[in-house]
């Protein structure tokens, strides 16, 4: 009877806390940065992993691409790029794997879990034979709806006659998908804009952020472009809590759509609402040249977003040495919170970004550094880890890799307070794995 007492108060305490309007941060399961397991899969030709998720039942999925067709790809039958999703077990042990294109070239960039336990995944693709039905012109952005075992349930192409690239996506609150990339303006002739609102828009220049809105079937709603006369790309979007979409990537234009630029390249921000309309852009950078490529939502309704710089001035405080991590916070109104340099004397980049429950951030990336913040480089590029806190604050870091140039592509926080990276390896002496072709999907897993 005290058990069930004791039970039904904490129960009650713990309701409250649920009703407290200020946020309670989940207790962090401690984390000490040592290596659980490190696998590879490929065959004997190029394989990476770009994305990675972990599953419901507490695995993992990877998208990447492969142009392999023996090794873990014996079934593939052409040596071409083809979308690659690989599902893991909560030890890496692969479960299945499955390719997806045709007789062209098709690289998978992103997936994620639908709330059905199936899969989306997109990327962009030049074929319209095998899995594709339909191609526009060179690259257009492909989406596949997946069941819970991989089976296509529907696949649908968006593009012009250009290279039109997708490299994010999210589930709707109503249940359907925007994915974000960019578009290559010129080859549309101003096409690229559909749905509500004003259907015109003013033609730009090279390539525009492009935000793609589809129902639930994959059937078009709206999409839209934003951008100057320049190289604009969108290489990661979130839904905001208003229902818009926030798109991140980079911009080296200084007209049109965007202001107030910084130098060459710059972060470039926008926000949209729901139905497409745009609310603000922002552009984050120093007089050097900065690139984007993720960004999360933090638990307190702001965003972090992560790339590299080559800057010393104006928005960069810090530069260890050409080109360093670099990971910012903004507001719901695109104002700038705090910024954070990582880095030694050599080039470091950095692509995965994900969210501890603390408020804290683990990042996926490279290093050709052994100084700085970088305390080892085994040789080349490494595939680097970065842990911070929630001011971004670094608090771990570990480089791994081998003699040849190795990357890190994606990173995803467990429920079990473990830390997953995926990305490519291509050194013969990588720690803890042999070689399977010229370069192999890596997965590593920290605890």
């Amino acid at each position: 009877m005290k058990k069930i007492l004791v039970y039904l108060i904490f129960m009650g305490l713990w309701s409250c806390s649920e009703d407290d309007t200020s946020p309670v941060p989940e207790m962090e399961i401690p984390f000490l940065g040592e290596v659980e397991w490190i696998k590879s899969f490929g065959g004997s030709g190029e394989e990476t992993g770009q994305s990675i998720i972990q599953t419901m039942d507490g695995g993992y999925a990877i998208l990447g691409y492969s142009n392999s067709t023996d090794g873990d790809l014996a079934e593939k039958i052409l040596a071409v790029n083809d979308y690659w999703l690989l599902k893991l077990d909560a030890e890496g042990n692969l479960q299945w794997s499955k390719t997806y294109g045709g007789t062209k070239d098709d690289r998978g960039q992103s997936i994620i879990q639908t709330t059905d336990g199936g899969y989306v995944i997109v990327g962009y693709a030049m074929s319209d034979d095998g899995d594709g039905s339909n191609n526009e012109g060179f690259h257009d952005n492909w989406i596949l709806r997946l069941d819970a075992s991989g089976t296509i349930l529907w696949e649908r192409s968006f593009g012009f006659a250009g290279h039109d690239h997708c490299y994010d996506l999210v589930q709707t609150s109503d249940g359907g998908f925007f994915f974000a990339g960019f578009l290559d303006v010129t080859l549309s002739n101003g096409e690229g804009n559909f749905g509500k609102g004003s259907t015109s828009h003013t033609r730009h220049g090279v390539g525009e952020f492009w935000g793609t809105k589809i129902d639930s079937e994959g059937n078009l709603q709206w999409r839209r472009y934003f951008g100057g006369t320049n190289n604009d790309r969108a290489h990661a979007v979130v839904q905001a809590d208003d229902g818009g979409f926030v798109m991140s990537g980079f911009s080296e234009s200084d007209d049109f759509d965007i202001s107030n630029t910084k130098g060459s390249y710059d972060f470039w921000v926008v926000k949209i609402d729901e139905n497409g309309t745009l609310l603000w852009e922002k552009s984050f950078g120093g007089t050097g040249i900065e690139v984007s490529y993720d960004i999360k939502k933090t638990p307190d309704g702001n965003y972090a977003i992560l790339g590299h710089t080559f800057s010393t001035d104006t928005d960069v405080s810090r530069n260890h040495g050409e080109s360093d991590v670099w990971l910012i916070k903004i507001d719901d109104d695109g104002n700038l919170l705090w910024e954070k340099t990582f880095g030694g004397s050599e080039f470091d980049d950095a692509k995965g970004l994900d969210i501890t429950p603390e408020g804290g951030f683990v990042i996926a990336g490279n290093s050709k550094s052994m100084d700085g913040d970088a305390t080892e480089n085994k040789g080349e590029n490494d595939l680097w880890f970065i842990k911070t806190d929630s001011e971004g604050n670094l608090t771990h870091q570990k480089s791994f890799g081998g003699s040849g140039l190795d990357f890190g592509f994606d990173v995803a926080y467990s429920a079990d307070g473990s830390i997953v990276l995926v990305g490519e390896a291509a050194s013969s002496d990588f720690s803890s794995i042999a070689p399977k072709g010229m370069t192999d999907l890596v997965v590593i897993k920290l605890k």
